[in-house]
């Protein structure tokens, strides 16, 4: 009788067991549950400045871990860029300079350089990262036709003649893996960007495509503020989608930088790229073990961060924004700087618009003083 009374009870708990299994898969409850098990064990929940500085300390070396940052701060120790100018071409109301800057001894990334015709102080810089398609030359205003031209201007992609127009020397840094830095197999297929590529070959030696287009914004502006004359008090940056992705990086881990305003990116990852199939230069290999979006976007405090999002954007949905700007909001009133935080919503989809950006950054600018 007891080992009847056993099996039965085995039995019962290998239907409810099974009554619990899942008879289909669905990768998005696969990763949804998974996703809602990861740490964040870096998330931000203070309330205090000493809980914000504290927390900032860790969590920003925690970040460049996962960027491999660290691995390349330690393999390339005080390394200074050189540089060779190409061309400079002198048009109506600024100069378009191109350069090469070696932000590795075995990378040589083109950049544009557009200066004001007037220059002649120190300017505010604007360093305009791109994301894909042929954004380099659409950011510097370089056309191959009229209807080329119109299609960049009417849809604000321009961004460093825009910049250069309200003032200030601009920066078009090749976004690696774009352009000359695609891998040597994509090159001959006219292959637009090589990102999975680099994302797998970074992965073999612990480094990610965010950390090396991070690693060359920071040495891209340490050849700048040698190159030209910059306030180096009012730096600041700002790219469209990838670009988005890499000036809100950039900005988390180099604190030269005093304005971020990251267009068509701001987001929680579980919310968009965790739910979409989008480029592999996106994703951080354990990123949620430690961190969240915003999280990110509040290692940039006390400076001025500016999201701007589209309401009609589908792959970094409005909803999905606003709730991490409230959590933002949370760390830059930890910090003692809330009104440093700022959300605009363009009235379209995934794209930039200059109506947000320069009136924002030029209030920032004329102010004295910059955290």
């Amino acid at each position: 009788m007891k080992y009847v009374c056993l099996t039965i009870i085995s039995l019962l708990l290998l239907q409810i067991a099974n009554a619990q299994l899942q008879e289909q898969y669905s990768s998005d409850q696969h990763f949804a549950s998974w996703y809602n098990k990861a740490e964040r064990s870096y998330h931000f929940k203070g309330n205090k400045q000493d809980d914000f500085i504290q927390w900032r300390k860790l969590a920003k070396k925690q970040l460049k871990q996962r960027l491999g940052l660290l691995l390349l701060e330690s393999s390339l120790p005080k390394y200074r860029p050189a540089a060779k100018l190409q061309s400079i071409e002198y048009l109506q109301d600024f100069q378009r300079q191109h350069w090469v800057v070696w932000t590795e001894p075995t990378v040589p990334l083109p950049v544009i350089v557009l200066v004001p015709k007037t220059a002649n102080q120190r300017l505010p810089l604007v360093v305009t990262p791109h994301g894909h398609g042929r954004s380099t030359v659409d950011y510097a205003g370089i056309y191959t036709d009229s209807v080329q031209r119109e299609y960049v201007e009417s849809t604000d992609r321009n961004i460093a003649v825009q910049a250069v127009r309200e003032g200030y020397i601009a920066i078009v840094p090749t976004t690696r893996g774009f352009g000359a830095t695609r891998a040597s197999v994509d090159i001959p297929r006219d292959k637009p960007f090589s990102c999975r590529i680099q994302l797998m070959h970074d992965l073999l030696i612990g480094r990610t495509p965010i950390g090396d287009r991070v690693w060359d914004i920071s040495r891209v502006l340490d050849w700048a503020l040698q190159e030209f004359s910059i306030d180096t008090a009012k730096i600041a940056i700002t790219g469209n989608s990838a670009g988005g992705t890499t000036s809100l990086f950039a900005a988390a881990v180099d604190e030269r930088i005093k304005v971020a305003a990251p267009s068509a990116y701001f987001t929680i990852f579980t919310e968009s790229i965790g739910t979409i199939e989008h480029c592999d230069c996106n994703y951080i290999p354990g990123i949620l073990q430690d961190f969240e979006c915003s999280d990110i976007a509040g290692l940039i405090a006390p400076r001025h961060v500016y999201m701007i999002n589209g309401v009609e954007d589908e792959i970094y949905p409005i909803e999905s924004a606003r709730k991490a700007f409230q959590h933002l909001k949370q760390i830059y009133r930890a910090a003692g700087v809330e009104k440093n935080a700022l959300l605009y919503e363009g009235q379209g989809g995934h794209r930039y618009y200059k109506e947000g950006i320069w009136p924002y950054l030029r209030t920032v600018f004329n102010r004295s003083r910059l955290p």
